[in-house]
């Protein structure tokens, strides 16, 4: 009797981070996405404390507290206004329009974002065109530089541009002077808006964390949330962080590459 030796198998190979992470979109119920700086740093969004460097003389750690604008609001307003100005002429990259077509495919809300720059706002209206946007609108945790909102009573408004003379825009409700709707340092979060932002998250059986460390509480309890109601991270990041070893894949990359593979 002749044995004929059969070939030794090929060992199988572990699928890619994006094909795993793929799979388990694809078996998630309910999905929540957490973004940073990171996802805006493709659409030349300088970070915090590149936006200007130093302004007349200030330093943006100077000028972004409650005590700069309560003892003198105009200068804070007038580099709040350069701010707006500055991030007007930025535009929504891939990485924020994949995420609203995902997101208002599915017709139900889930991005949560630190970001005050109002791109993925911008993202899901132009993506919904006449459709309504309110699935890709995002929970804006830290507010939004391109609103107002009341100092005395909070009534969020348009943005209002300053005048010439030394008057202030103040709000139709109640008269209190309005503010740039975005948190200072010194400040606590809106309570309202984390407790929504949490309860998403608590609901989630996948949270997708998109270029933040993620680390710095309270957004650090978003993607936490998740995972302790039993369900999974995926990470997607240029680099390693702290929350790279909770997640269950982490996908190298900029946002605005791997979103648009990943959420087709």
């Amino acid at each position: 009797m002749t044995h004929h030796a059969t070939a030794p198998r090929e060992p199988l190979l572990p699928p890619s981070p994006l094909t795993r992470a793929r799979d388990l979109i694809a078996e998630a119920h309910r999905i929540v996405a957490l973004t940073g700086a990171g996802i805006s740093a493709e659409s030349r969004v300088p970070t915090f404390r590149d936006a200007g460097g130093l302004w007349r003389n200030y330093r943006p750690e100077e000028l972004a507290t409650i005590g700069a604008f309560e003892r003198d609001p105009r200068t804070v307003w007038e580099w709040y206004e350069w701010r707006r100005g500055f991030l007007a002429t930025c535009k929504p990259n891939e990485g924020h329009r994949a995420l609203a077509r995902f997101f208002l495919r599915r017709g139900e809300e889930g991005i949560v974002t630190q970001n005050v720059d109002g791109l993925h706002t911008r993202a899901a209206l132009e993506e919904a065109g006449d459709g309504p946007p309110d699935a890709a609108l995002p929970i804006e945790i830290h507010g939004a530089i391109a609103r107002d909102r009341c100092n005395d009573c909070g009534l969020r408004a348009e943005a209002e541009p300053l005048g010439d003379d030394d008057t202030l825009p103040r709000c139709a409700d109640c008269g209190g002077m309005r503010r740039p709707d975005v948190v200072l340092f010194g400040e606590m979060l809106d309570s309202a808006l984390l407790e929504r932002a949490h309860n998403m998250a608590a609901r989630a059986d996948l949270c997708l964390v998109i270029g933040t460390s993620a680390v710095v509480y309270p957004a650090a309890g978003i993607p936490l949330a998740t995972l302790h109601a039993g369900g999974r991270i995926i990470e997607i990041n240029p680099q390693d962080t702290d929350l790279t070893r909770a997640a269950e894949v982490a996908v190298r990359g900029a946002a605005g590459e791997v979103l648009p593979e990943l959420l087709a």
